[in-house]
């Protein structure tokens, strides 16, 4: 592991602001990050977390602002899709890797050498700035880190020669985490690392990740990994001051976070309704003093009538202030916080209609023969390696694909949200895909959707090919979410959401009345998952 030596790191961005196509990703973001510590980063699809990373990198320049990252012990970057050319070998890809310590040692052996010449002083000065380095990146536990870290990551006995092209997704993207661990750069830049990790490799990374000197910043939606690994975590959001906000402690402590905000949110909604129904409750008692003065008498005319003018006076001088006050607080309302995330309660909102029954579906290829026998308000996570048809068993489930073998009866209505968001939808903006096969105007349709809390208004016309790929996935759920169903398919039903986000779907699915099956990789969901599991194997349902 890296020593311990003195470094100096410093990551800050100052009014940073990024875009592409003239869509602004960053705007005006401004952050320090707490060197030393592993740093979480949250927030939705789309919203510059990867982004964030990259400028941080140096790998993309900013549109304005100022960005600071400097390490004495080198920075790492890890992208989603890190990759080398196909036919490049595995040890060619390590040895990249390795290169600046490569040369470190290299250029210390060349002054070993000079050091009983006439420049000693000037050699050895060199020598110890090129050891201090040299030690910063842990450049002596170099080869036995990388071997460590490619056992851990479930890559042992890799073959250098073999060409990249040769491996797996995952085994491309587990190769390239391996090399940047074992250069052990000061400061790591990781996004989304767990991705095309098993339960194994995990774990090993989280524990190295918590034995590091060094800092660590990483953009992850596995909730569970940030949980082990973060000191804190920062939730990159355009509703933030400066873009972001900072929550120390793991996520736990950023979930209790995020509620008591949802408290505050709640209560200072409530004292604005109430403060407007004071106000309004007051001119209307001001209004009637207005218009019932007391009745004159003749012998104090001229008396009443100076006194009746200046009370008048001063009655409609109170009820304009309190207007004027009225006013002001409407325009400044605290908007009303969005409802949990619901289903629809499925026709007669008893849960006791829906089902299905599926004999020995299967689809050449693709699933083999399988059985699922679902009541009305059955539970069932189907779980298996990638290959073994658990999405296309979702699909003949609903419907939307024949089966090849075997019959499914359904009771009630089915919805499906599928793992991948449609990204075809011939230049509608929001509000018309979602309103799409609906009956209404646009405007219930518009009240409909934002009563989800899944979309603001000013989103509401923006074109959905212009929606990140979360955006769209808010989309779809918002399209099932109105809906009422039965049984609900739910295929990957976390990707591409924000982690707080995930936590309202969970809730909301948990609460739906019908009947539930769900795919998913998501560790804390399928942990906490309450109901049956149907495992998939290579080719059909093991035991």
């Amino acid at each position: 592991m890296p020593t311990t030596a003195r470094t100096t790191t410093s990551l800050s961005l100052r009014g940073v602001s990024k875009g592409y196509d003239h869509v602004s990703v960053l705007e005006g973001l401004t952050l320090t990050l707490t060197p030393g510590v592993v740093t979480g980063v949250v927030g939705e699809n789309g919203c510059g977390k990867s982004t964030l990373l990259r400028v941080l990198a140096g790998v993309e320049p900013v549109d304005a602002g100022r960005v600071v990252a400097t390490a004495d012990g080198g920075l790492g970057h890890l992208p989603q899709d890190a990759g080398a050319p196909s036919r490049t070998a595995v040890g060619a890809v390590l040895d990249a890797a390795l290169a600046d310590l490569t040369a470190l040692r290299t250029r210390m052996r060349d002054l070993e050498a000079l050091m009983t010449g006439p420049d000693a002083a000037s050699v050895l000065a060199e020598y110890g700035d090129l050891q201090t380095a040299f030690e910063l990146r842990g450049g002596y536990e170099a080869d036995t880190r990388l071997e460590q870290s490619l056992a851990g990551l479930g890559l042992p006995r890799l073959d250098r020669d073999r060409e990249v092209g040769t491996l797996s997704g995952g085994q491309r993207s587990r190769l390239h985490l391996a090399a940047l661990l074992a250069a052990g750069p000061e400061v790591l830049l990781l996004d989304e690392p767990t991705n095309h990790l098993d339960a194994a490799a995990v774990r090993w990374l989280e524990d190295h990740l918590r034995s590091r000197t060094g800092t660590t910043v990483v953009v992850s939606h596995d909730r569970d990994f940030l949980d082990a690994v973060a000191r804190e975590l920062v939730e990159v959001d355009p509703h933030h001051e400066h873009g972001v906000a900072r929550y120390p402690g793991p996520y736990a402590d950023y979930l209790l976070a995020k509620a008591a905000e949802r408290r505050r949110w709640e209560q200072a909604r409530a004292g604005w309704e109430a403060e407007v129904e004071r106000l309004r409750t007051t001119g209307d008692v001001q209004a009637r003093d207005v218009n019932h003065a007391r009745a004159r008498k003749d012998n104090d005319k001229m008396q009443h009538d100076y006194r009746g003018e200046r009370v008048q006076e001063s009655i409609a001088a109170r009820v304009r202030a309190n207007a004027e006050k009225l006013r002001r607080l409407q325009e400044a309302e605290v908007p009303r916080p969005p409802e949990p995330l619901r289903f629809t309660a499925p026709p007669g909102a008893s849960g006791r209609r829906g089902g299905l029954r599926a004999e020995g579906v299967g689809v050449t290829g693709r699933l083999a023969p399988v059985d699922v026998h679902l009541g009305p308000t059955d539970r069932l996570l189907v779980t298996g390696p990638n290959g073994a048809g658990k999405s296309t068993l979702l699909e003949v489930l609903a419907g939307t694909l024949a089966p090849g073998t075997g019959t499914v009866r359904r009771r009630g209505r089915v919805g499906l949200l599928r793992q991948d968001p449609a990204t075809d939808h011939g230049g509608r903006t929001v509000l018309a895909t979602f309103a799409s096969g609906r009956a209404g105007s646009a405007e219930e349709h518009a009240r409909t959707l934002l009563r989800t809390g899944l979309f603001d208004r000013e989103r509401l016309g923006v074109a959905v090919g212009k929606l990140s790929t979360g955006g769209r996935r808010r989309l779809d759920l918002a399209r099932l979410l109105a809906d009422r169903h039965d049984v609900l398919l739910l295929d990957e039903p976390t990707n591409h959401l924000a982690p707080q986000l995930v936590e309202e779907l969970e809730a909301a699915i948990d609460a739906f009345a019908g009947a539930v099956v769900v795919v998913s990789h998501d560790r804390r969901f399928r942990r906490t998952f309450r109901g049956d599991v149907l495992e998939l194997g290579a080719w059909g349902a093991g035991a």
